[in-house]
């Protein structure tokens, strides 16, 4: 294991050399089989429920992916100062991620190695199928301060820290990050698994600084499949980018080469948001004024004087204040973002209240064309403003795909340095 100052102890993974180049990723993997290389369809469907995403592409998995059922998300602090050490962990991270989402377990696995040595892997998910898990990771702007990495000269223009929004009450401890790892799948296991086994390879160079849980995606990547619901038990998301819409997807959501550094051609910019519900209050609310805060009806998910969900709305209709009337793109310039949230629930705020609500991600090209000014709209007249309350937030530059077994996480980015 390697510690701050980049020296390599003997180790086991370290003599057999678990992350090289020799992985048969695209050999049948435990639980499932490994789907082809990722060329840029990545709602493509599977073979089955437990099948793998493929790891390598164009764009990393987990943007425009199916949305899985489950999520585990981690943000990090770098403790390390090491530049080198850091660039090993993110080799190290690349090959554990590859591995893990085709169903393998991370090194020579949780058992059956040297006695004297901890296993390489932590073993929780051993039998279970890949689940469609999807690793995806994010630089935060912390980690482009001058004076840490050699990384201010290439920092994007726009990852800086979001404004203040009126109605705010961020908590420091869940917020922020130097990077974040978003682990989706289908089985809540496998996810956890993925951050754990993560965290446990960074010890000594990272150390997580917040995480969440989350079920219940809010939001779909594939139009064609029902909608699913918040906890306030309205539909989320009609108007969701499509995964397999490539012409809105290099719109709004893909990075490109004329928008910033070369480093980040082909990602995107990933905003995260803790909103908590007081989901009491709510479910006292009479239904037609819940209906009246969002713009639809509860049961079909229609716009006011429409009779299907995707039915065009028609925003005069509604309240000035309501939220899908502010938040619709006719109302912020045609703003558009990929949205991927899930509901939590993380026992109670010892007043006997559930601290539940929606954990927020949005994927987007243009922050200042995207989540900004949608939110500076919602922020400022939304009346689901009484119900809400944003207690969480980051912002992190998500780079393009991993392309091949000799490419790594954050490869383009660390090849470059300060002119």
């Amino acid at each position: 294991m390697s510690d701050e100052t980049g020296s390599t102890a003997p180790s086991r993974r370290s003599l057999l050399g678990w992350g090289g180049a020799g992985l048969a990723l695209g050999a049948v993997a435990a639980g499932g089989t490994v789907a082809a290389l990722n060329t840029g369809d990545e709602t493509a469907p599977v073979a089955s429920a437990g099948a793998a995403v493929p790891f390598h592409g164009v764009h990393q998995a987990g943007i425009a992916t199916a949305v899985q059922d489950r999520l585990h998300f981690a943000a990090f602090d770098v403790t390390t100062k090491d530049r080198e050490a850091l660039v090993a962990l993110l080799k190290d991270w690349t090959a554990a991620a590859a591995r893990m989402t085709a169903g393998q377990a991370v090194g020579e696995g949780a058992y059956g190695g040297l006695a004297e040595a901890p296993p390489d892997d932590t073993g929780e998910a051993l039998g279970l199928k890949p689940s469609r898990l999807t690793l995806t990771i994010g630089f935060g702007p912390s980690l482009f301060d001058k004076g840490r990495f050699g990384l201010e000269g290439v920092r994007p223009a726009a990852l800086v820290d979001l404004p203040a929004f009126p109605g705010d009450n961020l908590d420091k401890t869940r917020s922020g990050g130097d990077l974040c790892v978003q682990a989706c799948a289908d089985d809540p296991q496998v996810a956890v698994h993925a951050i754990r086994n993560l965290a446990r390879i960074g010890f000594g160079k990272v150390a997580v600084r917040w995480s969440q849980l989350g079920f219940g995606k809010t939001s779909s990547t594939t139009p064609d499949a029902q909608t699913p619901r918040n906890m306030m038990g309205f539909k989320d998301g009609t108007r969701n980018i499509s995964g397999k819409d490539t012409a809105e997807l290099d719109q709004h959501v893909w990075v490109s080469g004329k928008d910033g550094p070369q480093w980040l051609a082909g990602g995107s910019y990933l905003v995260a948001r803790r909103i908590r519900m007081n989901i009491e209050t709510w479910d006292r609310t009479p239904l037609k004024e819940q209906e009246d805060i969002f713009g639809r009806d509860k049961g079909e998910g229609a716009a006011v004087g429409k009779a299907k969900e995707r039915d065009e709305p028609f925003l005069p209709a509604m309240l000035p204040t309501a939220h899908v009337r502010l938040a619709h793109p006719d109302s912020n310039g045609g703003a558009k973002m990929l949205r991927r949230g899930y509901s939590f629930t993380d026992g109670t705020d010892g007043l006997g209240r559930l601290d539940a609500g929606l954990f927020f991600l949005a994927y987007q090209r243009d922050i200042h064309k995207g989540f900004v000014p949608v939110q500076r709209s919602l922020a400022g007249s939304d009346v689901l403003n009484e119900y809400i309350q944003h207690v969480g937030s980051a912002l992190f530059a998500v780079p393009p795909g991993v392309r091949d077994k000799d490419d790594w996480w954050g490869r383009a980015l660390f090849s470059q340095r300060n002119s």
